[in-house]
């Protein structure tokens, strides 16, 4: 499973390794780039891909429900946040490239101060991606605080999402531009469709009936309740193919690789697999 330097999510990892610079500098210090940080760029992008390729080397050559339990195998290997933690989680992991004071809003696209985080109205939340009511699993440590599907969100927007199912079509939601919703179904703005999918995959492969929880599984339907299923399946994938991983993303999913649950969004890495499985 030897993947090629030139593929766009590896020159993705190369900015993620050089946003994590600031993030991680100490308060007040200024750094000055080296006179050759274009070459040092491309052997952190190799050095990086080849650590991806070792950390899914078990799924090599698998496709369908082998690849799907090879990379549960893999991903279920975790540390933990707790539900607290995930709030500090949340402003190293969304962070707003433009702006470290600011974390990105996951369906608004705001850019918003990490400080105002709470419960008020123009309050940012931690959005469940996939609602933690489907399956039941609350804000448990484990699904419930699993950084690779919490992101941040407006209050309201967040409230207006609620625990629907994904799928195209509805009114035009206040506050999240190019998000729509109706009864049953939420539609994200079209720049985080890809993102919303590959982390509700993600989901349905870390979680299956171990560790004390739901078996959680994407379907085709919308209303699923309290079932552990989120849908819908069909959209899901359009959505990963028409919104691939861009550097944001990428970023993130190192963040959380490196810094919180040392662990991997397998879909972030290979979105091809998305349709070897499902």
């Amino acid at each position: 499973m030897k993947i090629s330097p030139r593929a766009p999510w590896i020159a993705g990892l190369a900015v993620a390794a050089l946003a994590l610079v600031p993030a991680t500098a100490s308060a007040g210090s200024q750094r000055t780039a080296a006179p050759h940080a274009d070459a040092a760029a491309a052997s952190a992008a190799t050095t990086t891909g080849a650590s991806v390729d070792a950390y899914y080397a078990p799924a090599e050559g698998k496709t369908g429900a082998a690849l799907k339990t090879a990379l549960h195998d893999i991903i279920k290997t975790q540390s933990k946040v707790t539900y607290d933690g995930v709030w500090n989680a949340l402003k190293v992991t969304d962070q707003d490239p433009a702006n470290p004071n600011n974390v990105i809003l996951v369906y608004s696209g705001r850019s918003q101060s990490k400080s105002s985080n709470g419960g008020g109205a123009n309050d940012w939340n931690r959005e469940h991606v996939w609602a933690k009511s489907h399956g039941d699993f609350g804000t448990a440590t484990g699904p419930g605080t699993d950084l690779h599907h919490l992101r941040p969100e407006d209050v309201t927007v967040n409230s207006t999402r609620g625990n629907k199912d994904f799928d195209m079509g509805g009114s035009p939601v206040a506050e999240a531009p190019g998000s729509f919703t109706d009864a049953n179904s939420f539609e994200p703005r079209d720049a985080v469709k890809g993102d919303v999918a590959r982390m509700l995959l993600y989901m349905a492969v870390r979680y299956d009936g171990g560790d004390g929880f739901a078996n959680l599984e994407v379907n085709d339907k919308v209303d699923n309740g309290s079932a552990p299923a989120i849908g819908r399946i069909s959209v899901l994938k359009q959505w990963n193919q028409q919104d691939p991983p861009d550097a944001f993303e990428q970023r993130r999913n190192q963040v959380i690789f490196d810094q919180f649950q040392h662990n991997r969004n397998p879909f972030v890495d290979h979105p091809e697999w998305v349709n070897s499985i499902w």
